[in-house]
C-alpha cells in the first residue's frame, strides 16, 4: 500500500492580513511605478523572502533579485508596522543589510531553493531564475508577466 502525503505551498500573502498586504502592494505599486499586478507578486515574495530570512537567522547570506527589491524596501520604509511585524513573527527586528552587488544568478537560485525549502511558493521570473524569463521582457517589467 503506498501512501500519498498532500504537500501544500504557502504564499508570502498568507503571512499578513489582507487589509496590511493591500496598503504595502498599493505603496509598492505607487513608489515603484509597478502595476498593481506585478506589485501584488513582489509584495509576495518580498514577504516570503522576508520570513524565511528572519526564521532561519540567514538575512546575511540573503538578498532579494532586483525585481523583488521594491518589496523588501516597501516593507522597511513602513517601520512601525515592520518592526511589529519582525517580532511577531520571529522575536527580533531583521536589519536591512544592503548586498546588492552580490546578486547572481548561483545567489538567487540559493535563496530561491531556501524559500521554497520553507514551504513558499516561489515566482522563478521575478528572480530571474526562470528558463524562460528573458529580461525586460519577462522578469517582472512587463505587464503582468
Amino acid at each position: 500500500m503506498t501512501t500519498t502525503v498532500a504537500t501544500t505551498t504557502r504564499t508570502g500573502r498568507s503571512l499578513v492580513a489582507d487589509a496590511d498586504f493591500d496598503m504595502l502592494t498599493g505603496f509598492c505599486a505607487a513608489e515603484y511605478g509597478l502595476e498593481r499586478c506585478v506589485a501584488d507578486r513582489v509584495m509576495d515574495q518580498a514577504l516570503a523572502l522576508v520570513y524565511v530570512m528572519g526564521t532561519t537567522g540567514s538575512g546575511a547570506t540573503m538578498a532579494p533579485s532586483q525585481q523583488v527589491d521594491p518589496g523588501w524596501h516597501t516593507l522597511i520604509l513602513h517601520t512601525d508596522w515592520y518592526a511589529n511585524w519582525c517580532h511577531e513573527q520571529f522575536g527580533y527586528f531583521l536589519h536591512h543589510q544592503p548586498n546588492s552587488k552580490t546578486r547572481t544568478r548561483g545567489l538567487m537560485t540559493d535563496v530561491v531553493t531556501k524559500i521554497q525549502e520553507a514551504g513558499f511558493e516561489v515566482d522563478a521570473r521575478l528572480w530571474g531564475t526562470a528558463a524562460e524569463c528573458n529580461a525586460p521582457a519577462c522578469c517582472g517589467d512587463g505587464p503582468c508577466c
